[in-house]
């Protein structure tokens, strides 16, 4: 069944200086709203010269950066629709017994129930069999939708987050330097205490979501820096009113903690603000002082790139709560995809990479204005 939002007219007249970067954040079901925002960009032209993700964002990033062009929404549309099928072999159930549903039986495509698991929590078995689901029927999906050699060409160049599951420490692994197969992307989907660690490198590695879902910080921190537009798709919305009751409150929780981090963003501006001024303190330095080896050395610390953020947040759904990123139900994938898709068409719209940023910051934050209704 094709999910796809009919094409609209939406081509990206001027096209952005730099390279064009996408970031996807975890969030299970929430991925969705991903979609969307990927088929607006293929439509106007824009496709990604690199994509980073974290878990469902690693998993979306992989199948774009794994198929040419002209196959990726396809292949997307593909993935999909396997998630939609539970373990009844039913796409339409109502939402709540769905959920029921893919909690104890798993997706057939994605995860499976680890029986060891839920009969003993405190049989040692290992860090990767130490978990309530067992995800080998994802790496089938992935091997079948996945064209590894064509992802590690670099055409996108593709990121993705795990973090250590022995010490903690996050590692991006990336297709400009790694040779990346699909333990890397299960590492990076492979969300404790649900899913088991995966072993690289004889390191047990486990969804990099649980360090920092939107991993923004790894086109800042990237050497050499390039000027660049980034879609920063975020699936987790903070934002709202108050929490009144238990369920509300484990909603709100599950908002905040995976969500980009607004003090995270600030950071990196500051750091990149710097960058700047390194740079132009160094083009005002006499010839013979600027030439010294010492003072080339710190000159290096400087930049003059140019990054446009343009920050996408997916809105409420309905009558979301706290199981919304198991929601894979047909109604919750087809409207998040088409909230992705409607959204970013409207970011695109406006060409925020057109405006002036100031030569000290570097960095511009570029964010929808409300719908007027």
């Amino acid at each position: 069944m094709n999910r796809t939002p009919a094409p609209a007219s939406n081509s990206a007249s001027s096209p952005p200086v730099g390279q064009v970067v996408l970031v996807l954040q975890g969030g299970g079901a929430l991925g969705a709203y991903q979609l969307g925002v990927y088929q607006a960009m293929h439509e106007a032209g824009l496709e990604p010269d690199w994509v980073i993700g974290t878990s469902i964002g690693a998993i979306n990033g992989a199948i774009i950066a794994g198929n040419p062009p002209a196959q990726r929404l396809e292949r997307l549309r593909e993935f999909w629709e396997r998630m939609e099928r539970n373990a009844l072999g039913v796409t339409s159930l109502p939402r709540t017994f769905a959920n029921a549903v893919t909690i104890g039986q798993g997706i057939p495509a994605f995860f499976e129930p680890n029986p060891t698991a839920w009969w003993n929590p405190d049989a040692k078995v290992g860090v990767e069999h130490a978990s309530f689901y067992q995800t080998g029927p994802l790496r089938a999906t992935l091997e079948q939708l996945i064209d590894y050699d064509y992802l590690n060409h670099q055409q996108p160049r593709f990121t993705i987050g795990a973090v250590n599951a022995r010490n903690g420490a996050m590692r991006y692994f990336d297709s400009s330097r790694d040779t990346l197969t699909a333990d890397h992307v299960m590492a990076s989907a492979a969300l404790p205490p649900a899913f088991p660690a995966v072993r690289i490198d004889g390191e047990p590695y486990w969804d990099g979501g649980i360090y920092s879902n939107t991993p923004i910080e790894a086109v800042l921190d990237d050497e050499p820096r390039r000027s660049s537009v980034i879609f920063s798709v975020q699936v987790w919305n903070p934002d709202g009113p108050e929490p009144q009751s238990i369920l509300d409150v484990l909603d709100k929780q599950k908002e905040i903690q995976y969500a980009s981090r607004s003090s995270q963003i600030e950071q990196q501006r500051k750091l990149h603000r710097l960058r700047h001024v390194i740079r132009e303190l160094s083009l005002h330095l006499p010839p013979e002082i600027a030439a010294l080896p010492e003072v080339r050395d710190l000159s290096c610390w400087g930049c003059g790139t140019t990054m446009h953020v343009l920050s996408l947040v997916a809105p409420r759904i309905g009558d979301e709560d706290h199981t919304k990123d198991i929601d894979f139900s047909s109604t919750g994938i087809s409207a998040r995809w088409q909230a992705g898709y409607e959204e970013a068409q409207r970011m695109i719209a406006s060409r925020p990479w057109e405006s002036k940023v100031d030569v000290i910051e570097g960095v511009a934050l570029h964010t929808l204005p409300p719908l007027v209704k």
